[in-house]
């Protein structure tokens, strides 16, 4: 009798909501096995830029490739340069002196100061994970590299960097050096399925740090519609609109940061940490709700179509 009466009580609690499974193809890993890529030891040069780089000083983690200065304002020496002596990289490496960064990283163009700052301490007191390099650096990276850093980023105009295009099936890719996603050597086809398959527009360009060019996003049919009713109404109750907190361009709402034109790789990661317990802490607070609901396709959805509006 007690164990019937166990039963129906538990049978009567409502089913808790369960976290979505963890999208792989939205969080690159480097991949073991790499296609057979020739890189040599020669200097490129870019269109209208006076610099002449190998891409070994392309890849100086200590040395940000200025291709072409008059694109940004003057660049403090942190994201310059980084700190060789506590090993933070210089932040020009990875999100670019554009801010626009790469598939692998976040575009951090037009950032709230305030929030670039949380996030930093976030990433300090472990109420942020999934980045181990960033981690890293905000254990032993100074308040005030961070705060130059933060103004920097805050200062430089978002710009269009991704090209969103719907689609049954995708150039075939691996996960090169740097977590990086690009078109695999042997060329061909394979179906897109539920996932986003984002890569350089061209990848010479993007390889070696030139913010000439940025990146295609290829999302399945479809799925920008669907992101469209999520974001503008909640989808009937799935999720919160976006506009709420992001204003009514998603480009950001005081210290809310802007999500349009956004990595949307980027944008699935940070839905699904926030979901599953990887952001945490006062700085994800006001996303607790709005995710909480969420599938992975819908999160997919949610990341089209922002990436598909002007940053």
């Amino acid at each position: 009798m007690k164990r019937l009466l166990c039963i129906l009580v538990l049978a009567s609690v409502p089913a808790l909501a369960t976290a979505a499974e963890k999208p792989d193809w939205a969080f690159p890993v480097t991949d073991k096995a790499q296609p057979p890529v020739k890189v040599d030891g020669r200097t490129r040069t870019a269109p209208g830029s006076t610099l002449a780089l190998t891409r070994a000083q392309v890849d100086d983690m200590f040395n940000a490739p200025d291709w072409f200065p008059d694109m940004h304002p003057p660049m403090p020496q942190i994201v310059a340069h980084g700190n060789k002596e506590t090993t933070v990289r210089a932040c020009g490496v990875c999100h670019l002196p554009t801010g626009t960064g790469h598939d692998e990283s976040a575009y951090v163009a037009g950032l709230p100061a305030a929030y670039f700052i949380r996030q930093m301490a976030d990433y300090k007191s472990g109420d942020r994970k999934g980045a181990g390099t960033m981690v890293a650096m905000a254990k032993v990276i100074t308040d005030e590299e961070v705060r130059a850093a933060a103004e920097y980023f805050a200062s430089v105009k978002p710009r269009p960097w991704i090209r969103v295009v719907e689609t049954d099936t995708v150039p075939k890719t691996y996960i090169g050096p740097g977590n990086k996603r690009l078109a695999h050597p042997d060329s061909g086809n394979e179906p897109l399925g539920n996932r986003i398959i984002e890569i350089p527009e061209d990848e010479e360009i993007v390889l070696y740090r030139d913010p000439r060019s940025g990146f295609v996003a290829y999302v399945p049919t479809g799925s920008i519609a669907k992101g469209e009713a999520l974001v503008t109404t909640g989808g009937g109750g799935k999720t919160i609109p976006c506009a709420i907190c992001h204003g009514q361009t998603l480009n950001g709402l005081g210290e809310v940061p802007g999500i349009a034109g956004r990595h949307p790789n980027y944008i699935v990661r940070q839905l699904w940490s926030m979901q599953n317990g990887e952001r945490i802490g006062n700085s994800a607070a006001l996303m607790k709700a709005p995710v909480e609901k969420l599938s992975v396709d819908d999160m997919l959805a949610i990341a089209a179509f922002v990436a598909s509006h002007a940053p």
